[in-house]
C-alpha cells in the first residue's frame, strides 16, 4: 500500500472571497442575466460590469451564454458571444474589437496538472483577436491565443496558438490558407435628393 493522498486532499485553490462572488454571479446569471430579452444588450453589460468585467458599450453577450468569473472577461468594441456559448474564465480570457464566438462554443480557461495526484487546477489566459470568427462547437483550450482576422471552423478544438488571417479546422485546428477579403458589395450611387 503506497502512501498518496486522497484525491479530496488539496483545498480549494479559490479565495473564499472568488467563491462567494461566484455563488452571487450565479444567481444573478440565473436570474436577472438570463431571463432578460434578448436585445437587452446593454442591460446584461451592466450586470457584467457590476462584477468586474470589461466590456465595450458596444459588446454583446447573448442571455444563454455561461460565464464563470466575470472579473475575467474582457471584450472590445462589437464583440459578440452568442447563447449557449460556455465562457469558462479562471484567468483571463480577452475578445478582440469585432470578433465573435458562436453557439455551443467552450472557450476553456484552466487545466489541470495531470503530474500530480490531486490534480490541482493551472489557470491560463485565452486572447481572441480582432475580426476573428469562431463558429458553431468550437472547443478553444486554455493559453490559447488566436490572430487577428482568423476562422475557426465549426466543431475544431484549437489546442495551440492559431496564425492571424488563416481559416482553420480540424482536431488540432491548424490553418488549412490564407483569409482574404473581397471588397465590399457597392450599393450605387444615393438616390438623388427631392427639389
Amino acid at each position: 500500500m503506497t502512501d498518496t493522498p486522497p484525491l479530496h486532499a488539496k483545498t480549494s485553490p479559490h479565495s473564499a472571497g472568488n467563491r462567494a462572488a461566484r455563488v452571487l454571479w450565479g444567481v444573478t446569471q440565473a436570474t436577472l442575466f438570463r431571463l432578460s430579452p434578448r436585445p437587452a444588450h446593454a442591460w446584461r453589460n451592466r450586470l457584467l460590469r457590476m462584477f468586474g468585467a470589461h466590456l465595450h458599450p458596444t459588446a454583446r453577450v447573448y442571455p444563454r451564454a455561461r460565464v464563470w468569473g466575470p472579473w475575467n472577461l474582457t471584450m472590445g468594441p462589437h464583440a459578440t458571444i452568442a447563447d449557449d456559448v460556455d465562457v469558462y474564465c479562471v484567468d483571463q480570457i480577452a475578445i478582440g474589437e469585432r470578433s465573435v464566438i458562436s453557439q455551443y462554443t467552450y472557450l476553456c480557461g484552466a487545466t489541470h496538472d495531470h503530474t500530480l495526484r490531486t490534480r490541482p487546477l493551472v489557470p491560463k489566459p485565452i486572447t481572441i483577436g480582432s475580426g476573428v470568427w469562431v463558429a458553431a462547437d468550437v472547443f478553444v483550450g486554455p493559453g490559447v491565443t488566436i490572430g487577428d482576422d482568423t476562422v475557426v471552423g465549426a466543431r475544431s478544438s484549437v489546442f495551440g496558438d492559431l496564425p492571424a488571417m488563416s481559416i482553420c479546422t480540424g482536431t488540432p485546428a491548424r490553418p488549412v490558407r490564407e483569409r482574404t477579403f473581397r471588397d465590399e458589395p457597392d450599393d450605387g450611387p444615393p438616390p438623388e435628393a427631392a427639389p
